[in-house]
């Protein structure tokens, strides 16, 4: 990049605006080339920011079309180690997508305003500014840390927009705005959707896609968030009820679920036997055993959220209710019970965990279920083989890299993961 946009040098109510200096390109590219030394992997996404010279930033802010705002005053007054990291900071604010965060977010707990997309643009860089700086480069000393606001760092911009409020403390930072790249708001200063040398959706994607692989092949040199957020670039999340269902039906319609041999159709085959009749191979609705973990290590919402889900595997198989059983169990399996309403679904249970006894319960069922449903939080031991039909688990999850121990006298205890023979789908 070589050139860049000039707009508003004479914006209204800014006396003497049009005799500030211009804007310093090489100043601003030598920033941004130091960046790209610094942090190698986000090469694509700097050199993809197409620069807007703006007097009505106040620092630098970005665009959702990937247009960078940039103050000629701010350039001229910071060094250029410090822009270095501006640049870095800025262009975080859209790999990580905080301008569609921020519309999901506000749409869902009805956040309006600037007051509440300030709290957005506070959260977003908190997100950012615990890991964006060292190594190379300079934190300005006005940077908004998760540290500065007595929060916890690795967290979310979701996370910390729960935790902060427009209080006192707060008003020190009524100066930021690193503009509708930070928190979706658009600002009557940029450019727009139609306006000059904003990216498409599909080369934007392209960018994350690259920034991605540049960041896969430095596994040893990035930050955690920045490998975090590469894996969801390569395995965007998908809503968990949908693959739960997906999974329970795949299950269900596997070679070999529902299958039976009936006299109801003869098989063709008779005609080759004279004077025998041979069954025939038919498919009839599956039957599915829900196992619902309901020992101590599970919490009461975990179990009202297994009553929800066993309605959604009822749906996942046709709506046979009366091919859905039900049983609660922690260190042994308690009653089967036939579906009729989530409801009405009784959940035993409060002791240790050992979901082999409810496995072994499935499998005495007679007609034997087809597809086996385990919604567990994962703190138990697994049967040693293979049950002879298709098992899917909801994984309720636990913090960590791991799930957290609910042995008081064993806090070293880990749980094993679940058998590769099973399809398991995280809930929540």
């Amino acid at each position: 990049m070589s050139q860049s946009t000039r707009t508003d040098a004479g914006a209204p109510g800014r006396s003497g605006a049009a005799s500030e200096p211009a804007l310093d390109l090489d100043k601003l590219f030598a920033a941004r080339l130091f960046a790209v030394r610094a942090r190698p992997y986000l090469a694509t996404a700097l050199f993809a920011l197409h620069v807007v010279e703006s007097r009505r930033v106040p620092t630098m802010a970005v665009h959702r079309y990937w247009r960078c705002y940039v103050s000629p005053v701010f350039v001229r007054r910071t060094p250029v180690e410090e822009l270095a990291g501006i640049w870095v900071h800025e262009v975080a604010h859209l790999l990580r997508d905080h301008h569609g965060r921020g519309d999901r977010v506000a749409r869902e707990r009805g956040l309006t305003g600037p007051g509440a997309r300030l709290l957005m643009n506070i959260a977003a860089d908190c997100e950012i500014n615990d890991d964006v700086f060292g190594d190379g480069l300079v934190m300005p000393e006005d940077a908004v840390t998760p540290d500065s606001l007595g929060l916890t760092s690795g967290e979310l911009m979701e996370d910390y927009l729960r935790r902060i409020g427009l209080g006192s403390g707060m008003e020190h930072l009524a100066w930021l705005d690193c503009g509708s790249g930070a928190d979706g708001l658009e600002r009557e200063w940029e450019l727009g959707a139609d306006g000059a040398d904003g990216l498409s959706e599909q080369q934007q994607d392209a960018v994350r896609f690259r920034v991605a692989q540049a960041v896969k092949g430095r596994p040893g040199t990035t930050p955690k968030a920045w490998k975090r957020w590469a894996e969801e670039v390569f395995h965007p999340p998908q809503p968990w009820r949908d693959l739960l269902g997906a999974a329970v039906r795949s299950a269900a319609s596997a070679s070999g679920a529902g299958e039976d041999y009936s006299y109801g159709r003869p098989s063709r085959r008779s005609a080759g036997v004279p004077g025998a009749v041979l069954p025939s191979l038919r498919r009839r609705p599956p039957r599915v055993s829900v196992i619902v973990d309901t020992s101590g290590s599970v919490s009461d919402a975990e179990l009202g959220g297994a009553l929800l889900e066993v309605a959604a595997i009822s749906r996942a198989v046709g709506g046979r209710r009366d091919l859905v059983t039900v049983m609660s169990c922690d260190a042994a399996a308690r009653t089967v019970h036939p579906l009729c309403s989530a409801e009405g679904i009784p959940l035993v249970g409060g002791g240790g965990t050992d979901l082999r006894s409810g496995f072994a319960r499935a499998l005495r069922t007679m007609p034997r279920p087809d597809v086996i449903v385990v919604l567990t939080d994962g703190q138990t031991p697994w049967p040693d083989e293979r049950p002879p039909c298709r098992t899917v688990v909801g994984l309720f999850p636990r913090a960590g890299s791991g799930r957290e121990s609910w042995i008081e006298n064993d806090p070293d205890y880990e749980p094993d993961a679940p058998p590769d023979w099973a399809r398991v789908v995280t809930i929540g």
